[in-house]
Order: structure tokens, then C-alpha cells, then sequence
């Protein structure tokens, strides 16, 4: 519309007057958004109630941490000036419909220059439309679906990125171990089919695994009874049990297979990683058992990012570091990695500095983000004995 009346020139300049009393506005031609004054805002999308709360509320320890150790060293210097970054979380109550209406919120209401989470690649999903309307970068650091980073035809969502492997980097690693580390010719699968996690892990694993999948059976988040799966792999002679999803169910298939007899190894993925597996399972039951994980307290005691950020995190939260926590961390410093690189807190700039992230020193690895939008890194696979973490093993 080009009728140009008094009282539109006059919303027009109570509109530009709000955004800078907000503190953010856009500069100039360039779209999206940017900061302004002494302190760059970042949102936070997290699933901080509801089914996956316990992952979110790790996944934000480590964003906290990473905030605060950005300002402590001044902040980042952007344009010959330190800004202080400002975190701006909601709780997306691990819902796609709210993390959809907290992206919005958090990009027009709270005019953020990049977004930390969701931490599921469901509501991540969700949010991706509102942040590309925005045109403000979201890193989610657990997002795992090969498809969260892509669009429908198959190209790359320029706003998206994570900071955790693709699920079929992870099922590829777990079935290496198997068939190099565990010599294992014959496995059974029991995964989590109510999302797209343990079925794309599953799919993953057998396309790699050099021997025979003897069973594949499937469960849904919230069971509590796997007996009828226990009995029917029980008697398959089976070298290992490939289980990928979350500890709360996975935990109770451990105790259910050592009560009924089966002590073959138990390889799962990163969603067994939590100190409440053990709980679940029973200490002496978890034994034998295996997880790949993007980030392992045991390999990571070589790398100095890692070992840094291990004693702070024991130092503040006084436990040590899970690994969601870790990629919080690391999802985070990518946001800020990129506003350096960018020299700019303009969204469009941020979102180009991280498409061209190469070589980052985070506490799971030094990352490389690829042409998909997705980290480059290496994997580690622990190793449980009596509920407690013995080994790590690094694999390809």
C-alpha cells in the first residue's frame, strides 16, 4: 500500500520507537535481527517441563555455563566492542505447538539474535518456520532426525543447525562397535518407535551391521513391561542387543534381560546416557552394557575445553557433566563463535558465520559444520559396569 496517512507515519515511529527501547532493532537494509547497546540477547527454546524435561533442563546447565564463562572474559568483542550476552529462556513444555509459538515469541517479542534449542527434534521442527520467517538462526544441540536440518525437496533449512551428529552417524557407530568391538554376528533390536529417534537409530544400525539381525521388535515411550519382547529374543542365541532410546525406558529392558538370563552386551544410544539408567536398571545389572554418545567423560579427559568445562560444571552443579549438558554447552558457544567470526550481531551474518563454523574447540570435539548444517565429530561409545562408567572408546 503506498497511501502514506498522518496516523500510519505515526505508528510507524512509535513501532521504531519500541524496538529500540527493546534494546534490538533492525539496522539499516539488513533484515532479521541485531543488538544493540551493551548486550546481545539469545533465546533459548527448551524443554523445561513435560516428557523430555529431564533432557532440557540439562541441555540448559550447560548453557548457562557457557553464558556465563562468554562473560566473564568481558563477552564478545563485536565491532571493536565487548557486549555482554543475555539469555532469554521459555519453556516450550515439550510440546511442537508451544515451542512453534515460543520461536515467535522469542524472535519478535524478544527480538533474539540466534536461538539455543529445542532440544527434541519434534518440537526443533516445529520451530523452524518461525525462525526462518524471522530469518534468526536456531542451533538445536540435540536434534537428531537426518531430516531436521533439511528441507522437503532435500535442500539445507539456512536457519537450522545442530550441534549433535545425525542419528545415522550415531546407529553407523554403534554398529561398528558391534561388529569390530564386540565381534558380534547376531543381534536382536528392541527400539523406541513413538518417535523418529529410536526408529531412524534402528534403520541406521542395520544398513552397517555386517551380521544378522535375528529380531526387531518395537516399543513406545511411557512402557513399563517388556517381558513378551525379553521371552521372544531370549532363545534367538543372540550376540548382543542393539536398544536405542531414552534411559527410562531402556533402563527397565536392562533389568528385565539380566533377571531373565540374557547377559549378552547391551548397546543403546545417547538417550541412555543419564545417572538414572543405573537407578532404573539396577546396579548389577547394568553391566555390559554400551552407549554411543557425542560426549564421554572418559575420552573427553584428553581434551582441555573438555576437562575445563567438567570441573566448572562439578564446581556450579555439583555433578558431574552429563552429556546433554555438553552439548547445551557447545550449541551455545557455536552461537557465539559466530557472532565473533561475523563481526556483527545482524541474524543474517550470525547465520552465515555458523554455515562456515570450521575447526571449533568445543567440549565434545573440535567441530566442523558441513554443508547439511550438521557438526562433523567423532563418537564415543561407554561402557558400563555395576551402573558406573569404565571405559570410552572412541569410534568411527
Amino acid at each position: 500500500m503506498k497511501i502514506k496517512s498522518k496516523k500510519t507515519g505515526i505508528a510507524v515511529m512509535m513501532a521504531a520507537m519500541t524496538m529500540m527501547a527493546a534494546g534490538c532493532s533492525a539496522t539499516g537494509s539488513q533484515k532479521g535481527n541485531s543488538a544493540s547497546g551493551n548486550t546481545i540477547k539469545i533465546g533459548v527454546n527448551m524443554e523445561l517441563s513435560g516428557a523430555a524435561a529431564g533432557y532440557g533442563q540439562q541441555e540448559e546447565n550447560g548453557i548457562k555455563l557457557a553464558v556465563h564463562d562468554i562473560n566473564k572474559n568481558g563477552g564478545i568483542k563485536v565491532n571493536g566492542k565487548k557486549m555482554k550476552v543475555k539469555i532469554v529462556t521459555r519453556d516450550n513444555k515439550t510440546s511442537t505447538s508451544t515451542a512453534a509459538s515460543v520461536a515467535s515469541q522469542l524472535t519478535n517479542k524478544d527480538k533474539v539474535v540466534a536461538t539455543v534449542g529445542p532440544a527434541t527434534t519434534n518440537a526443533a521442527t516445529a520451530a523452524i518456520p518461525n525462525q526462518t520467517k524471522a530469518q534468526v538462526p536456531l542451533v538445536s544441540p540435540t536434534a537428531a532426525d537426518p531430516s531436521f536440518t533439511r528441507t522437503k525437496k532435500g535442500g539445507v533449512q539456512k536457519y537450522v543447525f545442530r550441534a549433535q551428529a545425525q542419528n545415522n552417524y550415531q546407529g553407523q557407530v554403534a554398529a561398528n562397535f558391534a561388529n569390530d568391538h564386540l565381534k558380534a554376528k547376531r543381534v536382536a533390536i528392541l527400539a523406541d518407535n513413538s518417535s523418529d529417534y529410536g526408529t531412524g537409530l534402528a534403520k541406521a544400525f542395520k544398513k552397517n551391521f555386517k551380521g544378522t539381525i535375528v529380531s526387531t521388535q518395537y516399543f513406545q515411550e511411557g512402557d513399563k513391561d517388556f517381558s513378551s519382547l525379553i521371552t521372544a529374543i531370549k532363545n534367538k542365541k543372540i550376540d548382543a542387543i542393539y536398544v536405542p532410546g531414552y534411559y527410562s525406558e531402556v533402563g527397565v529392558i536392562i533389568k528385565e534381560a539380566r533377571e531373565a538370563g540374557i547377559t549378552a552386551p547391551i548397546v543403546g544410544s545417547g538417550g541412555m546416557a543419564d545417572p538414572k539408567l543405573a537407578k532404573i536398571a539396577g546396579d548389577s545389572n547394568a553391566t555390559n552394557v554400551y552407549y554411543t554418545t557425542p560426549f564421554s567423560t572418559i575420552t573427553a579427559a584428553k581434551n582441555a575445553e573438555a576437562r575445563k568445562f567438567m570441573k566448572e560444571y562439578k564446581a556450579k552443579y555439583g555433578q558431574t557433566a552429563p552429556t546433554y549438558s555438553a552439548l547445551g554447552y557447545d550449541a551455545t558457544m557455536m552461537v557465539a563463535n559466530a557472532i565473533k567470526k561475523a563481526d556483527s550481531t545482524n541474524s543474517n551474518k550470525i547465520t552465515d558465520a555458523l554455515a562456515k563454523t570450521k575447526n571449533m574447540k568445543g567440549v565434545t570435539g573440535t567441530i566442523t559444520v558441513n554443508k547439511h548444517h550438521d557438526p562433523q565429530m567423532k563418537m564415543s561409545v561407554e561402557q558400563m559396569t555395576n551402573g558406573k562408567v569404565v571405559a570410552g572408546y572412541t569410534v568411527k
